[in-house]
Order: structure tokens, then sequence, then C-alpha cells
């Protein structure tokens, strides 16, 4: 992929953005390809890309271990989702973000312990690399923080893959903003790059996720919207609708999320836009500045999406909607994963 992104797109929020010290400039929206390869692929594939790039998208989600939890779908979403952006001529001209440093998953994708180990990452990064056909990865999250290995070991191990030329940008996925923090710092301190993004999960629904044995995977809380606020560095909401919440009747035992979907309801009607189109323009309308990740496989639901650009909440309606999500969230969280959930 070349130095040339992507127009912007002349809609008040989907606009672009630059990521700082790069010179990557990306989509305010994000599309998700966890499903590419498994259940969207081939004219599905292309068709749902195509309208996402015409709306002024280039900005796109995978990870080296997608999609392993669909019987043979570890690799797929890398491999359909570069051969697709091909297809429809826009690989050149797309930013596509890959995630590795995983976890074990079971039978289906076994790591070891030390999965920040530098071995580790470095087989991530060559499979991802074969898999998009690509000589080097826009934008390279580690998807997960062991919270023990030294950060300035992996500051160090992931500036050598840039000396390398495997990859252009560094991201943080479901990191604490603590050791982002103390990452970033010795970056800065040894004149390295650090990370530019994190993406961590963030709508305006609460989680209903199960636990397990993976603490690793976090949510937005009132920490760290105060230091991504204070550092300008942009959040990568995944799960940014909820897992499409707002699209359909609420069947909730939830109360916190009945009593925002009933908000959502109201103040769409008011703004004669769906729900989950408030929804993501309350996202769009955050400080610090977020960049919705989302995924489907309809086309009409990605074109509600890419409308959502267009929801201008004046400050009441924002009011409302953050009064609705502060009142009864948890501050700030580790969150944990359930089985039927796909990883972030």
């Amino acid at each position: 992929m070349n130095e040339n992104n992507h127009r912007a797109n002349e809609d008040k929020y989907l606009k672009n953005l630059n990521l700082s010290n790069t010179d990557l400039t990306v989509s305010r929206l994000c599309l998700g390809a966890g499903a590419f390869g498994t259940g969207v692929k081939g004219d599905n594939a292309d068709r749902l890309l195509a309208a996402f790039v015409e709306a002024g998208g280039n900005f796109f989600d995978t990870a080296h271990c997608y999609a392993f939890w669909v019987p043979g779908g570890l690799g797929a979403s890398e491999r359909e989702l570069a051969a697709s952006l091909r297809r429809i001529g826009a690989w050149e001209s797309a930013v596509v973000a890959t995630k590795g440093g995983h976890p074990d998953g079971g039978p289906d994708y076994r790591r070891p312990a030390d999965f920040l180990a530098e071995s580790v990452v470095n087989g991530d990064i060559e499979d991802s690399l074969d898999r998009l056909g690509a000589e080097r990865i826009d934008l390279f999250y580690l998807h997960r923080d062991d919270g023990v290995t030294p950060v300035g070991d992996i500051v160090e191990m992931l500036n050598r893959q840039i000396e390398r030329g495997r990859v252009r940008a560094l991201g943080a996925s479901n990191w604490s903003v603590s050791r982002m923090a103390e990452a970033n710092a010795y970056a800065e301190r040894k004149g390295l790059q650090g990370f530019v993004v994190s993406q961590v999960q963030w709508s305006l629904s609460v989680p209903d996720w199960s636990p397990t044995a993976d603490p690793t995977v976090r949510s937005v809380g009132s920490e760290e919207i105060a230091w991504h606020t204070e550092t300008g560095i942009p959040i990568a909401a995944y799960s940014a609708t909820g897992n499409g919440f707002f699209s359909k009747p609420c069947k909730t035992e939830n109360p916190t999320n009945r009593a925002r979907w009933e908000r959502v309801l109201e103040l769409s009607a008011a703004l004669a836009c769906t729900p989950t189109q408030a929804a993501l323009a309350w996202l769009l309308h955050q400080k610090p500045t977020v960049l919705p990740v989302f995924s489907t496989a309809n086309p009409d639901h990605l074109a509600e999406a890419l409308a959502a650009g267009s929801v201008a909440l004046n400050a009441s309606a924002l009011a409302s909607l953050t009064q609705a999500h502060q009142s009864s969230s948890a501050d700030g969280g580790l969150q944990t994963l359930g089985k039927s959930t796909p990883p972030g």
C-alpha cells in the first residue's frame, strides 16, 4: 500500500483523521473484517467494501487470529480482506490494521504463555504479511498485553519491525492506559515510535460479557477518557454498535441497557435517524477522538452506519445520551469476553 490514502469524505463527521506522528490518514469509521473469508466473501465482500470505499472509508480492521472460532477460519479474514480490496481496485488506497500477540485461544488457536515474546510476534507478522500479500503492515496492534513483560522490551521489539520495513505504525489493543503511558514515555526517551492509537471496547451499550480465564479485554471508563483526551491519542472503539444492540427490539434484562435503549429510541425519533445512527453519532462526538470500529455483512446495515456521520448532536442531545451512559456505567474497566463474542 502506498502513501496516498483515499479521499476525505465531505461529510462533517465522516472525515479523515491523520494519526499523529505517522503518514497514515484514516477514515473516522473503520470497517471490521472479522467475518471476511468465512461469513463474508467473494461478491458479497466486494460489494460491502466497494460501498464503504465509495462513501469515503479507507480504514479496515483485521487480526492474525481471525476467525479461529470458525472451523477452518484461522487467517481467512486477512486473506479475503486483501483479496477483495485488490479485486475492487482499492488496495493501494486502503489503510489495513491487523493485530498480533494474542494469548491462547484453545484447541483452534494454541499459543504459548509468553505470547508477547519476540519470536511469537515476529511469527505473527510474517503470517500476516503473507496472508495480506503485503511487504509492510500499515498499522500493527498488539492484540493483548500480558501486564508483566517490561514495556521497554516491547517497544524495542516493535521498533525493530519498523526498522526492518515490515510495519509503518503501532497500536495497542486492550491495553491499560497506565501501560500505554509507560510504553510511550519509554519510546519518547529513546527516540522510538510509540503507540499512536488504542483499540478498546466502547459503545453506548454496556457489554454483557461472561467471565472467562482471559483477563486482558478492556472497555472504556473515566480513566481512559481522561488519558486519551489529555494525550490526543484516539480510541478505535470496537463493538461500537454493541453488536447490533440498537438495531433490534430490546429484550435485555440488563436495566442499564434497557434505559439507554429507550433514551436512544426517543432521541433518534426526534432527530429522524435510526437508533444505531444515534449511538454511533454519540461516539463520533466524543472527546477524546473516537474511530468507531463496526462489522456487518448486510449492505443496508453498512449504509445505515455510514449515515451516522451526518447525524449532528447538539449540546442537549449529547448531554442526554452522555448522562444515560454515565448514570449506571461501571467506572472503567477490565472486562472479559464470553464464548459467544468474537475476541476484540
